[in-house]
């Protein structure tokens, strides 16, 4: 793959976010209050974004929110190498805990990086969620 992971500014997920998880609402609906605490990843390809990734670490838990690739470029693996990315990223960081939001349609990719399903759901947006979680 002719691609590169760097970290970003979290100004610079926004596009992808809205453009991928809620095209019918405001960009507000995706910028998250508190952003700025994050360190954000993003997959570049041909100098444009094409996956992003947010993390934010809370002493040594971490939780990975708003992953997102282009519609066309799904199916290519970069939401994959970013989530290995940070999993790499965090256990350099001594963090021993990664968790998400995961939407329940999306469970069995994230089981494949060794996250597992908790017993805590919720709604939002008419999405269905289950937080999964992992020991790094």
């Amino acid at each position: 793959m002719d691609h590169s992971i760097e970290q970003i500014t979290y100004q610079l997920t926004w596009p992808i976010r809205h453009k991928v998880m809620w095209p019918d609402k405001s960009i507000d609906y995706i910028k998250l209050q508190n952003d700025e605490d994050g360190i954000h990843f993003a997959v570049w390809k041909n100098k444009e974004i094409v996956a992003v990734v947010s993390v934010f670490i809370n002493k040594n838990k971490a939780q990975f929110r708003k992953l997102a690739t282009l519609q066309n470029e799904q199916g290519n693996g970069y939401g994959s190498a970013l989530i290995n990315h940070i999993i790499a990223h965090l256990k350099h960081e001594k963090v021993n805990t990664l968790w998400c939001n995961a939407r329940v349609d999306k469970t069995s990719f994230y089981k494949k990086f060794g996250l597992y399903e908790t017993n805590e759901k919720f709604s939002r947006g008419q999405q269905e969620y289950i937080i999964m979680e992992m020991k790094l």
